[in-house]
């Protein structure tokens, strides 16, 4: 059975025990050893280890050594309580053990726990649990959490009392962190609120986060493109407590636009512009310029260009004026055009 969407980190946070396998699997390694952790923690709690209810084994060895597998599915444990085997880093080799493990299955058995890294659609093991009747295969993507994730994460940290303007400013704060710097800032939150009754504020976010100044400008671009204008202005103010230069941001800018625009003309559309830019731009990242690129169209972005341009010569004129202001001024001009 192959999850899709939301679908994916409800179940991770909650797997059903009495089907016998999951798997785990994408390109970013820490993504998938976070989505493991929470899952055989969900299944056997926290003490699995001490308890000897958690076996580990390697997915490379599995070829050479089918039968492990299956021994330490069948193992009754020393202590009472569910228990999970984890094949962890599995090659495609390990799936002729894996199938046998799961075709032997009972009820009762450990469930099988299976990470491995990112799986071509042709990949054995992803054919093996995606047509199994009761396994899972769950994929983990780039994308930032949703709300949903992000909430259950607050309420793990004690954090119950968060209003809208602070879950934006979260969400924000999401697209700009991995997954595991982001739940470690959201437990680091949890501590400073500890015992404190008043609800979570932006500026204690703001606060608390780690500086990602790369990431936030690429953020504040993707909402000047997107024309979100309260994550503009969150952006805007973390930015500018950062220091980053006025040209710079004018420069970034610039670049992202120029981007849209050419996108925008190419006869092939703009997925296929993206793909061939230099440098491409792959992903997520791809599917999310295109989808700006269309929004705007050839004509506008042709004149935001134009504006940024004139912006940057204002920049490095002799002109008195606050380079700053005149930055934010003319991206926030472009976040308010009308679509």
């Amino acid at each position: 059975m192959l999850l899709k969407g939301n679908e994916i980190a409800r179940y991770l946070a909650r797997p059903d025990p009495s089907r016998p396998g999951l798997l785990i699997y994408g390109q970013d390694a820490m993504r998938v050893a976070m989505k493991r952790a929470e899952a055989i923690k969900a299944l056997v709690g926290e003490k699995a280890d001490e308890e000897m209810r958690l076996t580990r084994m390697s997915g490379g060895g599995l070829k050479k050594d089918p039968a492990q597998l299956i021994d330490a599915v069948r193992e009754v444990g020393f202590f009472p309580g569910p228990r999970v085997v984890l094949v962890d880093d599995a090659p495609d080799t390990a799936a002729d053990a894996v199938r046998a493990a799961l075709e032997g299955w009972r009820a009762g058995d450990a469930v099988i726990v299976v990470a491995a890294g990112a799986l071509a659609k042709s990949s054995a093991l992803r054919k093996l649990f995606e047509a199994h009747g009761q396994a899972v295969c769950a994929p983990v993507y780039d994308d930032p959490p949703g709300e949903e994730e992000i909430a259950r994460w607050l309420t793990e940290a004690g954090l119950r009392e968060v209003p809208r303007d602070a879950m934006r400013e979260l969400m924000v704060l999401a697209r700009a962190l991995d997954p595991g710097d982001l739940r470690q800032t959201i437990e680091k939150i949890g501590l400073y609120k500890h015992a404190d009754p008043d609800p979570l504020t932006p500026e204690e976010i703001a606060l608390l986060a780690p500086a990602t100044i790369e990431a936030d400008l690429d953020e504040l671009l993707h909402a000047v493109a997107e024309r979100d204008q309260a994550a503009f202005g969150v952006l805007m103010r973390r930015i500018d407590a950062q220091g980053l230069s006025p040209v710079t941001i004018c420069i970034g800018a610039l670049r992202h636009f120029r981007t849209l625009y050419l996108a925008a003309v190419d006869p092939a559309g703009p997925a296929v512009a993206l793909a061939r830019a230099r440098p491409p731009v792959f992903g997520p990242r791809r599917d999310r310029m295109a989808r700006q690129a269309q929004g705007w169209g050839a004509g506008p972005l042709e004149e935001a260009v134009s504006d940024l341009l004139e912006t940057d010569l204002t920049l490095r004129s002799s002109t008195k004026a606050p380079q700053m202001p005149l930055v934010e001024r003319a991206l926030l001009r472009l976040a308010m055009r009308r679509r």
